[in-house]
């Protein structure tokens, strides 16, 4: 092993103090300020002796300076004859102001001549890897850096000084021993869409190179903008799974630095992709432009609780959560669904006529005083407690939306079934979306100011399925998500497709009753245009008009926007592009099944446009489950027809021919992320667990309930210092209410296929942002961004059906400051 002594550590630090003292040009000499046009006369260059130490290095003649040294004897490489004539041919090519001279050199004494190093914007390491510095060159290196200069790796680069930490940490990350050495054509996902090194590339890029795998993956503490997909070659016994970095950049120790594990072919050289990649590191690196190299570095956001914790016996500061929303002066409301804290009765007698009852409570917190005013109490069919089937409840306060016009008229929108309405002899309750007046001086709801746009039957004999979400588009339209209504046993955790268990005539466990039929408003996503009277029309485009009928007679609600979804506790809409987004949980099977179909399947999907999501036919990519016989249930008929499904059911009042199933976008189970199968013939998976392959690796599930999230959208008009970068801009965030191999990640989907099913292109876990763990946002239950660009969560706590000390309002904010360099720092003025 190559070691350096206390002798060397300390010349290489007098070196820098030295270095530091000298080095670097003034404000004018290097183009700090608006530079000269084009098509001026270029200033002189600085003498370095004269350099202020504030200023970074390099002239108003923009210079890269390629190293190419090895520690490997032999003759030059020829990868870096390709390098570097590539490199020289970017620096003479795109616009007059963002045009460089090159210089390469395998001569590491350049590193100790201040004089010449001082005079470019930045260096690229070409170079085959090993010991190439020594302690007096790799501290000139360092200064040069802490000046503000310039660092491109390239492949091998991040071999090079092995036993330097300092190094490690400018290239980012160590190649493993373990990885294949072969050239290989792989897909890189393009994750970071505004950086100059990425924003023009693919989505999804292939290509050919020789990848590298990582001692530790640098993801968090880089800012990653290009993953290279293992599932698309072979990565050998290092692998790194479904987070592979290939390229990244941060700012260190003064400067700017970017890697690209890419680069390891002649071939590369020649790609117009790949020099766009490397022009744009160095019109960064350079200082040409500014970019974002701190978006995703884990250390740049600070997760914060803004609630205390209850009260005893009261529920002062939060309900059991259930929602929240944010109005447009930065206050926050959230909903308690109805479970009150341990110290409550929770009544399960039928015979009671307080059965379930409990208070669905709106909170409001105001970030100005940072206190939390309890808004209002309904009185909820809500607090029947946990346990059976027959015994627990979902109902109660479920979603919570503000008027687009909120701050003129102080409307509220609440969705939730009345105590009132229950019936105890048939065990109906009824459900409702109504519309009540905050009064914005006192953070009070007029609970007697409600107008009930909308309600509709659901049976409360047995569990479970309410969903809940609220959500506007920009034209108006309110769109409500509810659940299947129904039980989660009774067909062995695969298709809720039992039609017979009921009570006194409505069935409990048979979803064609509601989620497969277009005569019922469960399991669906509703879409309605509120009136200013309390009324609602019906928009155009919603699946059904409710005229239609067929042989049978049945008929159809023209509120069904879509149909076959079985639990959406989540939906958001991106008012830019008015895509809708939504998340539903799937039933509880373990692992799939070659009689009944397939696992549990919790879902997300980009919903463009009316339409049939599958439940309880079909789940997944189109994966059918098994009918089932009359009068024994347990025994199979045929596969359902995902593309031709038809509503069968005894249950059934709606149509029995229906809507084409629409494959989903994300679909996860126990075993892992987007499970799929060989077909037959007739399209059927095998669902055999051993030949399945798992096109989402991302993900994977155990005990999940799937928690739909926003879509960022970046305010650059905004003044707040807490809001999320515009690298997030566009990106859809999915999570689970669980947090253990649970997904908590932003993903981007391709416009071309993403309304048909099309997978996520680009994935990236948000567990390090939004933290896990038991004092951390364990149990995710809603989460939305607020107009300071904050990202306000709610965590459900540690039981079920009640709150606890856990349950919390939670603000994730970033603290990493702007794009770099600062603008008064740009080598040839603003860009």
């Amino acid at each position: 092993m190559h070691l350096r002594g206390l002798s060397a550590r300390s010349t290489r630090s007098r070196r820098r103090r030295t270095w530091a003292a000298t080095v670097t040009a003034g404000v004018v000499a290097a183009g700090l300020l608006s530079g000269p046009a084009a098509n001026a006369r270029p200033a002189p260059e600085p003498s370095p002796t004269t350099m202020s130490v504030k200023s970074p290095p390099g002239g108003a003649n923009v210079r890269v300076l390629i190293f190419h040294g090895s520690a490997a004897a032999g003759d030059e490489s020829p990868v870096v004859n390709a390098g570097i004539e590539a490199i020289e041919r970017i620096g003479l090519s795109g616009p007059a102001n963002q045009r460089f001279k090159v210089e390469a050199t395998g001569d590491s004494a350049v590193f100790t001549d201040e004089a010449r190093l001082g005079r470019f914007n930045a260096i690229v390491f070409l170079t085959g890897g090993g010991d190439v510095l020594d302690p007096e060159q790799e501290a000139g290196l360092e200064a040069y850096m802490e000046a503000g200069g310039g660092f491109v790796g390239i492949h091998d680069a991040a071999r090079a000084e092995p036993y330097s930490d300092w190094f490690t940490g400018l290239v980012g990350a160590r190649p493993a021993a373990a990885g294949p050495a072969n050239v290989q054509r792989a897909t890189v996902e393009v994750g970071d869409r505004q950086h100059p090194a990425t924003k023009d590339l693919p989505l999804q890029w292939k290509r050919p190179d020789q990848w590298l795998n990582w001692v530790k993956n640098p993801s968090g503490d880089v800012h990653t903008v290009a993953r290279v997909r293992e599932s698309t070659y072979q990565p050998g016994a290092g692998a790194n799974g479904w987070d592979h970095p290939v390229s990244w950049c941060r700012d260190y120790d003064g400067g700017r630095s970017f890697y690209t594990g890419m680069g390891g072919t002649v071939s590369s050289y020649d790609e117009t992709d790949f020099r766009a990649h490397l022009r744009g590191a160095l019109l960064w690196t350079t200082r040409l432009v500014q970019a974002d190299c701190k978006a995703t570095v884990n250390g740049n956001y600070k997760a914060e609780r803004l609630t205390q914790p209850n009260q005893p016996g009261h529920n002062d500061q939060i309900g059991e959560p259930h929602g929240l929303v944010t109005a447009p002066d930065g206050r926050v409301l959230y909903i308690g669904r109805g479970g009150a804290d341990s110290s409550q009765p929770v009544i399960t007698d039928w015979n009671n006529p307080d059965i379930g009852k409990g208070k669905g409570e709106i909170h409001v917190y105001d970030p100005a005083t940072k206190k939390v005013t309890l808004a209002g109490e309904l009185t909820v069919f809500g607090n029947k407690g946990g346990g059976d089937e027959l015994v627990k409840v979902e109902e109660g306060l479920l979603g919570i939306e503000l008027d687009p016009r909120f701050e003129q008229n102080g409307w509220v929108y609440l969705h939730y079934t009345p105590h009132a309405q229950i019936n105890r002899d048939t065990r109906m309750a009824e459900r409702r979306v109504s519309r009540f007046t905050l009064d914005p001086a006192t953070d009070k709801l007029d609970l007697g100011s409600e107008k009930v746009l909308l309600k509709w039957p659901v049976q409360i004999h047995s569990c479970c399925h309410a969903g809940g979400g609220m959500t506007w588009d920009s034209k108006g339209n309110l769109y409500i998500a509810t659940g299947d209504n129904n039980s989660s046993g009774f067909s062995g955790g695969y298709s809720g497709n039992n039609p017979q268990p009921n009570y006194k005539g409505v069935s409990f466990a048979d979803a064609r009753r509601t989620a497969g039929n277009t005569n019922n408003l469960n399991g669906k996503i509703l879409r309605i245009h509120p009136e200013p009277d309390g009324t609602y029309t019906l928009p155009d485009g919603n699946l059904f008009t409710g005229r239609e009928t067929d042989e049978g007679g049945g008929k159809t609600r023209g509120e069904i926007y879509v149909m076959g979804v079985r639990n959406p506790a989540r939906i958001f809409v991106d008012r830019k592009t008015d895509i809708l987004y939504a998340g539903w949980v799937g039933p509880d099977a373990s692992a799939p099944s070659t009689t009944w179909g397939p696992a549990k399947y919790d879902t997300f999907a980009v919903i463009t446009e009316a339409g049939n999501r599958g439940w309880p036919y079909c789940m997944g990519n189109k994966q059918p489950y098994r009918d089932r016989n009359l009068p024994d249930p347990t025994q199979p008929l045929g596969w359902y027809d995902c593309d031709h499904p038809k509503n069968e059911s005894p249950n059934n009042d709606g149509l029995v021919d229906l809507p084409a199933v629409t494959g989903n976008n994300i679909w996860y189970s126990p075993q892992g992320g987007a499970p799929d199968f060989p077909r037959d013939a007739n399209g059927v998976p095998s669902y055999k667990q051993e030949e399945a392959t798992y096109l989402l690796p991302w993900l994977k599930g155990g005990g999940q309930a799937a928690m739909n999230g926003p879509v960022y959208r970046y305010d650059a008009a905004s003044t707040s210092a807490t809001k999320w970068p515009s690298y997030w801009d566009g990106k859809w965030f999915v999570g689970d209410f669980y947090d253990a191999d649970q997904p908590r990640n932003a993903v981007i989907t391709d416009p071309k296929n993403h309304g048909a099913g099309g997978l996520p292109v680009h994935s990236e876990s948000l567990k390090k942002i939004v933290p896990v763990g038991n004092d951390g946002i364990r149990n995710l239950m809603d989460w939305k961004f607020g107009p300071d660009g904050a990202l306000y969560v709610l965590d459900y706590g540690r039981g079920f059906f009640t709150s606890d000390a856990k349950s919390a309002l939670w603000r994730v904010t970033y603290t990493g400051g702007g794009p770099t360099p600062a603008v008064d720092q740009l080598a040839r003025g603003t860009q």
